[in-house]
């Protein structure tokens, strides 16, 4: 593996495990696709350092169970949005 790969690996594991970040969000912050993320922690993170691999799937597998609740907010800040921008009668 690549140098620069394997510091991608640690820098985003690291990233996940100190904020909580969602894979889009990492995905955003390194300027790599979800899928680069989602294949770095699955399969490169345990050959890289096999002790962030818990702390990782920890954070997640919570983001991907609080998933729905983020995407009702958005849906709600939306739709608020609209209201307040529409002209009223």
């Amino acid at each position: 593996m690549r140098d620069y790969v394997e510091a991608r690996v640690r820098e985003i594991a690291a990233y996940i495990v100190g904020t909580g970040a969602t894979v889009r969000q990492c995905a955003g912050h390194y300027g790599v696709s979800k899928t680069t993320v989602h294949r770095d922690m699955r399969e490169r993170l345990p050959r890289v350092c096999p002790a962030l691999v818990e702390p990782v799937a920890r954070v997640l597998r919570l983001n991907r169970e609080d998933r729905h609740i983020r995407g009702g907010d958005a849906t709600r800040r939306k739709y608020l949005k609209e209201r307040d921008v529409r002209p009223h009668m």
